[in-house]
């Protein structure tokens, strides 16, 4: 066995409060919220100008057109207090003001990296290759949203980050148009919540039906009276569901690093997570990046699916099926025998591998590997995407130790048949040292996804949760270092 040799970048990720987006902001209470509109129309038009002028002076700078954003909310509590037509133009901007507040991203941490490729690689040296990372920001109310890092790798040369812009913006959220009755009921069964309710709230619905229909078919449900709790936690998951399908379309003229993906639907209230980035290549050859992800709400966590072909368009879908459950879910960048493969971790504590012929519906698994080392006999799980090599499948994966300690680990899988492991590292790879051991989580090092360039392995790994590094080797010299199995 060769000696692995890993160098550390000397940049590390970090993140920074001072990037922030804007949130509409409502008070506990619409009568509340009814004394601020009465209080700013109080104001006569030279008060309110004043007062426009002063936001507008602290804030613009920090974002692209505020006053874009000041007209969207006011319609937004327009709409909520049938104010249309009611409320003077210069007095809409402030009033949308007072129902806007700022929101640190990356205020805690910067972590959880995953790298592809860019999908533009055009105009570069010989040698080099463009990539995207996307980190886990994590910011007040430990509430976790997706945001992006792009830059070059040279050819055994400097991993060069672009600039950052200090401006974040989220877009505007459009929901699915329709839904499929059969895939709803399916997705129901899964969250044990089909039901004598649901079946009243979808009787009648026809097999491709538009949202608004299943809205109406809600609200007579809520005007029915006094539900159960039962009652509401069925009516309350059917919400869910048809919240968690959305598009999410950023401007042309934003950079990537300005691209904040943000908890929009009531499933992912507290969080998205982890998400593990694969450039996907179909079998025609088209090529588009797929995304693993763990919505959570605070209470439970629901496995989901991000799309896009350019960074700037995002398909988010649920992943349903009695398999697609768990945190660790990552997809093969292929298919392999006509089929979607990913790997998971089922119950908490070993590695599973799933086959499916429908990228949204997983039914079956099969384990794979139980923790066999110390520093894994907690649990073991995945690290990203595996990334296909001339020897096999290379998968990193994570071991939980005493104390509670994140090493990340390698192994090959057969490149035919990928649920046998062939060749593992006995050691980890990479373990939070004595100058990477504090932080947010102490002792944890860990990685949503790595890369190969040229015959260099790439790894950026979070550092104890709060902030991100890169370290690099060779693969072969990494691939020679395994034990056969």
């Amino acid at each position: 066995m060769s000696p692995i040799t890993l160098s550390r970048m000397r940049r590390s990720l970090t993140s920074d409060p001072s990037r922030v987006i804007t949130r509409f902001y409502y008070p506990s209470g619409q009568k509340h919220a009814e004394r601020v509109v009465q209080r700013v129309l109080s104001l006569n038009s030279e008060q309110r100008q004043q007062t426009m002028q002063s936001v507008l002076e602290e804030f613009a700078a920090r974002h692209h057109n505020i006053e874009r954003v000041l007209r969207t909310n006011f319609r937004r509590v327009a709409d909520l207090h049938d104010l249309d037509g009611k409320v003077p133009s210069d007095a809409q901007l402030l009033i949308g003001a007072y129902f806007t507040h700022e929101y640190s991203v990356e205020s805690t941490a910067l972590f959880n990296p995953s790298i592809v490729p860019h999908p533009d690689q055009s105009n570069l040296p010989t040698g080099a290759i463009r990539f995207v990372m996307s980190l886990r920001a994590v910011g007040e109310g430990h509430i976790s949203s997706i945001v992006f890092r792009s830059g070059t790798l040279h050819e055994d040369g400097p991993m060069i980050y672009d600039a950052v812009s200090p401006i974040a913006e989220i877009p505007i959220p459009e929901f699915d148009p329709y839904y499929d009755k059969h895939t709803f009921t399916l997705k129901l069964d899964e969250m044990r919540a089909h039901n004598k309710t649901s079946e009243r709230i979808f009787a009648g619905l026809p097999d491709h039906f538009p949202s608004q229909d299943l809205i109406a078919r809600l609200e007579e449900e809520k005007n029915r009276g006094e539900h159960t709790q039962a009652e509401r936690e069925t009516i309350e998951t059917i919400e869910t569901i048809a919240e968690s399908n959305y598009t999410l379309t950023f401007r042309k003229d934003t950079d990537l690093a300005e691209r904040v993906i943000f908890p929009v639907a009531r499933g992912e209230s507290n969080g998205i997570e982890d998400a593990r980035f694969v450039r996907f290549v179909e079998e025609s050859g088209e090529v588009r990046y797929l995304a693993t992800y763990t919505a959570f709400d605070g209470h439970s966590i629901f496995p989901m699916l991000l799309e896009t072909r350019d960074f700037l368009v995002f398909d988010m879908r649920t992943l349903n099926g009695k398999a697609a459950v768990g945190k660790d879910l990552a997809l093969f960048p292929r298919k392999l025998n006509g089929n979607y493969c990913m790997i998971s971790r089922q119950d908490g504590e070993n590695l599973f591998i799933m086959h499916s012929n429908n990228l949204h519906f997983w039914h079956e698994c099969e384990q794979i590997q139980v923790p066999k080392y110390s520093w894994e006999f907690m649990q073991i799980g995945n690290c990203g995407a595996p990334i296909e090599t001339e020897q096999g499948w290379l998968l990193l994966t994570h071991g939980v130790g005493p104390m509670r300690k994140y090493s990340i680990g390698a192994e090959l899988l057969d490149i035919e048949k990928p649920s046998r492991v062939i060749r593992r590292l006995g050691e980890p790879l990479i373990v939070p040292n004595e100058y990477q051991r504090e932080g947010y989580v102490p002792n944890v090092v860990y990685t949503c996804g790595a890369m190969v360039h040229g015959d260099n392995l790439i790894i950026p790994y979070s550092v104890s949760d709060t902030y991100t590094g890169v370290v690099t080797t060779k693969l072969n010299m990494l691939l020679d270092s395994m034990k056969q199995v």
